[in-house]
């Protein structure tokens, strides 16, 4: 992605009446639009081209869905926009598009991990998905998620199946989900404001509906309800390495480590077992492992995997406990910021480690406040009299919430909005008792 423009470019579109001035965002946007449309290897924002193109040419699609503002995964996108050599071979054999917002998507087709910056679909024209690609388990570095060789093999992947098709399109089908709870992003109530389309006359960041705001919406729907969150909801797309299964991001699924002791290790995975399939879905990325995962109820259940392994095809039993899903950290995700306003006030809570501070038991909880909200709803704790470098040891009355992922999974599944939730902290060696109020 090009970052400077040369500047008859700027002047021109300054003269156009296309760019606002001094905002760096939207240059962003403006110049990746321009920039993609002038090079035509890229259908810009425009699904319904692509669909038809693609029906016409009996061709695969493939859709990078890009927030164009958001940093994270930008070189894996720069790679992708300025075809990297290793994938355009690939890219000529699909109907190319990219779209840059989710205002208008199709929710019943594009469902995925909305906490992304970056997402690639692989579709039939039919709405057939052969599969998903990206991922992430952490907030900025995707470097052990994700990788231009991984995007390759998933193209080679779906590239296999279209060939097959439609002979397999009953093996596809459970990669589509349920209905969603509105059809498309600006039709949640908390997204209301926004149109189906980008305003390229006006501000267009600000008209744009990123990927987390869908999530956000998700959450923001259950919580007005007062009711408890649902663990899909709460933990969505769970990372296959809460579970012990660690994947080579250069590969679909195959195994580079399984952590001892794990749910993995109990199911008789090894290193350098190629998962093919999960629960009967065929695999081309760990995001097509976390599909299956998403829809797996967090009461448990036994999925069926098939490996490649030593050259033989291994089945294997995946069980899955109830309450599986809390082994997963969803504090890194950027919508950890709607439930930090929910559940803690706005305070952004770390684990201690090392020597506990004076006055704080040497076992059980010990979250350190390392940032507490000033503004807004986000101000509900400072508000409270909670401050910075306090460190909390019971919530609920509960000395167990180790991460600030168990704090939240608590307050959301225990309390409404509304409620007030005692809190004990240490601060300058001295035990206090605060009231926390609970947000929607």
């Amino acid at each position: 992605m090009v970052r400077l423009f040369s500047l008859a470019l700027a002047c021109a579109l300054v003269a156009a009446g296309t760019a606002p001035a001094q905002n760096p965002r939207e240059t962003k946007v403006r110049d990746d639009k321009v920039k993609v449309e002038a090079d035509g290897f890229w259908i810009y924002n425009s699904l319904p081209k692509a669909f038809e193109q693609a029906k016409k040419e009996n061709k695969p699609i493939v859709v990078a869905l890009r927030c164009i503002p958001c940093e994270e995964c930008v070189k894996l996108d720069d790679n992708l926009v300025d075809k990297d050599p290793d994938l355009r071979p690939l890219l000529e054999k699909f109907v190319r598009v990219r779209v840059v917002s989710t205002n208008g998507l199709d929710l019943s087709l594009f469902q995925y991990d909305y906490d992304q910056s970056f997402a690639v679909f692989l579709l039939n024209a039919d709405g057939t998905v052969y599969g998903r690609f990206g991922t992430r388990s952490h907030r900025t570095n995707w470097v052990g998620d994700v990788s231009v060789p991984g995007l390759a093999k998933a193209l080679q992947g779906a590239l296999d199946l279209h060939a097959n098709y439609p002979k397999n399109k009953e093996l596809l089908a459970s990669k589509r989900g349920p209905a969603p709870l509105f059809p498309v992003p600006e039709k949640f109530p908390s997204l209301g404001k926004y149109g189906p389309e980008l305003n390229y006359k006006g501000n267009v960041v600000q008209s744009c509906i990123h990927c987390h705001q869908v999530g956000d919406a998700i959450r923001d729907f259950y919580r007005k309800k007062k009711e408890a969150m649902p663990d899909e909801v709460l933990f969505p797309y769970p990372h296959p390495k809460a579970l012990g299964l660690i994947l080579d991001p250069k590969e679909r699924a195959t195994v580079s480590k399984v952590e001892p002791d794990s749910l993995a290790a109990k199911a008789g995975f090894k290193d350098g077992d190629a998962v093919t399939s999960l629960n009967g879905q065929p695999l081309l990325s760990i995001a097509d492992v976390q599909w299956v995962l998403h829809h797996t109820p967090a009461t448990g259940g036994t999925l069926k995997a098939e490996v490649a392994r030593a050259g033989k095809a291994v089945a294997l039993e995946l069980a899955l406990p109830k309450g599986w899903r809390e082994k997963d950290d969803i504090s890194w995700r950027s919508s950890a910021w709607g439930l930090r306003r929910m559940a803690t006030g706005g305070m952004l809570l770390e684990v201690v480690d090392g020597e506990r501070p004076a006055g704080v038991p040497k076992d059980g909880m010990a979250l350190r406040a390392k940032h507490v909200g000033e503004y807004g709803a986000h101000a509900a704790a400072k508000n409270a009299g909670f401050q910075k470098g306090d460190v909390l040891i019971s919530f609920d009355g509960r000395t167990d919430l180790s991460r600030e992922t168990d704090l939240f999974a608590h307050a959301l599944r225990a309390h409404k909005p509304g409620e007030k939730v005692s809190v004990k902290l240490v601060r300058n060696g001295q035990t206090k008792e605060l009231l926390l109020p609970m947000q929607e």
